[in-house]
């Protein structure tokens, strides 16, 4: 056993819990490879949490690479036969799709016009985003594989067994919800919509089921070829029974069905999978994140800010903890994603293991030409007013003379990208204020310091003598962030800010415009001595508080 798999077998990272769980359950069934499912329901557009489905599951079937050499598969499936019950309200005329209630997704125009159906729309804009982001899977059309077929005999098993699935089901349904259930969704010969109607008769032997439309008009139709569809619980039961399915993950929205999907499974004659039940993304106002209303955060809204792999590597976060996503969380995410690459290099195998980024790229973890954070550049983007990358390019050559967007890609992606996000989200949100008396103090201070040695070191040693502190003066060094820090946290010791973040704060809302900001020192760095001079005297001036009114 190499050293990698080793340290994976006792790894704490919850992708290898999962992996050696399912490890387990391989070597007791025998089987000769393992099956990874993602369902996707494309009755709105695609949503980003089924990209994190898709993303966790990556990430255990990737764990499960490194600890067993059996092969795998990852399935994504689309219940794209299913009904239109609602008009999403996020797309183009939505009025115009009223008409066409209760059709199977496949069969209801595409309001964008571009595909065949809507169904066919949101299936290829989810294996364009899922392509996007370079995942291994195979896509299967829950309508091409009800009609041409292949789930034949599991429908035929449940024409046979229908009494027992039923029991499962009638139990977690309300009393007037039982008069009308049925496991199958039939659908109507003459107008192909989709029957939620309850079955007169159910023939094991013939393997039809008869049932009346609303004209009270009688049917008989065949279970197999596409005539029917099993209702949404029943199919996951069944699919995983057909498909052989040996791990799924869903959202805790779905964990309270998961005696009733294994069970179906189980009479069915299959063997129940692994599980992972993950908790839900919320929006900005806590609100459980929707794909048919569209509110949250979409993959396109992401991507526009940020790179891919800081959606995967938010998306790796604690999955069993319900977290905000709104547009707020994309800095933190790029800007963590890289400290955990520049940590990589020099981490041992166990801690290579539970770092993000492995699960994120494997074996083949990149290197961050990141030289400046993501929130230093929207902080640079901000106080220069860029409208493209190329002014903050200027400054960050200043400050890093070897970068370049050619050396540097991830830097230069990042910095078209903090522009956007300032313009869209920094820009309309500044509010300048003015000084007190307190603070103008320490800023004229502040500019006095950064004019001169002198003064900076008569500060820090102020600042010394203050904490009783007998210690070395650092050496002038005007491109240091560490001295210019000094700097920065020796005037706000020796003006009495206490805490001391409240003189961060100040730096932030006078000359910033923002309720948080970068480290102040580093921030100096970057925008050059004498473009931050110039920034706090305009900040005691009154200048920024005009310049935006």
């Amino acid at each position: 056993m190499s050293n990698l798999r080793a340290a994976a077998m006792t790894s704490k990272a919850w992708p290898f819990e999962e992996a050696r769980r399912l490890l387990k359950r391989i070597e007791a069934s025998g089987k000769d490879h393992v099956l990874f499912e993602t369902g996707y329901g494309p009755s709105g557009l695609p949503h980003i949490g089924t990209f994190g489905e898709v993303s966790r599951t990556t990430m255990v079937r990737r764990a499960f690479q490194v600890i067993s050499d059996i092969p795998t598969r990852l399935i994504c499936f689309s219940d794209d036969l299913d009904g239109m019950r609602k008009v999403p309200s996020n797309v183009p005329n939505p009025e115009l799709l009223a008409q066409y209630m209760q059709l199977p997704l496949t069969s209801v125009p595409d309001p964008f016009g571009e595909f065949e159906s809507f169904g066919h729309h949101n299936n290829a804009m989810l294996r364009r985003f899922l392509d996007t982001f370079g995942f291994e899977y195979e896509f299967i059309s829950g309508k091409e594989y009800y009609e041409s077929g292949t789930f034949d005999e599991i429908l035929l098993r449940a024409v046979e067994r229908y009494d027992d699935v039923m029991a499962v089901m009638l139990k977690s349904l309300r009393d007037e919800r039982r008069e009308t259930y049925s496991i199958f969704l039939p659908m109507h010969p003459e107008t192909g919509r989709v029957m939620y109607v309850p079955m007169k008769h159910v023939d094991a032997k013939e393997g039809t089921v008869t049932f009346d439309d609303e004209t009270g008009r009688e049917w008989t139709v065949p279970v197999t070829g596409g005539n029917v569809k099993l209702q949404w619980k029943p199919d996951f039961g069944a699919r995983w029974a057909a498909l052989g399915v040996d791990f799924e993950m869903y959202g805790k929205d779905h964990s309270t069905n998961t005696p009733i999907y294994d069970r179906i499974c189980e009479i069915l004659g299959g063997k129940k999978p692994e599980h992972f039940s993950y908790e839900l993304f919320l929006d900005d106002q806590g609100h459980k994140i929707s794909k048919t209303s569209g509110n949250g955060v979409s993959i396109d809204d992401w991507l526009t800010y940020a790179s891919t792999e800081s959606l995967s590597y938010f998306m790796y976060l604690k999955p069993k903890t319900a977290k905000r996503m709104h547009f707020d969380v994309i800095p933190k995410a790029v800007d963590e994603y890289h400290q955990q690459l520049r940590a990589y290099p020099g981490q041992d195998d166990a801690a290579k293991l539970n770092n993000p980024v492995f699960h994120i790229h494997g074996a083949d973890v990149p290197t961050s030409s990141m030289v400046v954070p993501f929130s230093m550049l929207l902080n640079l983007a901000s106080v220069s007013q860029a409208t493209d990358k190329d002014k903050l390019w200027g400054f960050i050559q200043r400050y890093a003379p070897g970068a370049s967007p050619e050396s540097n890609p991830d830097l230069d992606a990042a910095a078209g990208f903090a522009v956007r996000y300032y313009m869209d989200f920094v820009e309309p949100q500044k509010v300048f204020r003015l000084a007190d008396d307190q603070e103008r103090a320490a800023l004229t201070a502040l500019v006095l310091a950064l004019k001169s040695g002198e003064a900076a070191l008569a500060v820090i040693a102020q600042k010394n003598a203050q904490e009783g502190k007998d210690m070395p003066l650092p050496k002038v060094n005007w491109s240091d962030d560490e001295f210019l820090q000094s700097i920065v946290f020796a005037v706000g010791k020796v003006h009495g800010f206490d805490p001391l973040r409240a003189w961060f704060s100040c730096l932030y809302e006078v000359l910033l415009g923002a309720k948080q900001g970068p480290r102040f020192g580093g921030f100096i760095a970057l925008y050059g001595l004498e473009d931050s001079i110039a920034l706090i005297e305009a900040g005691l001036a009154g200048e920024l508080v005009k310049s935006k009114t």
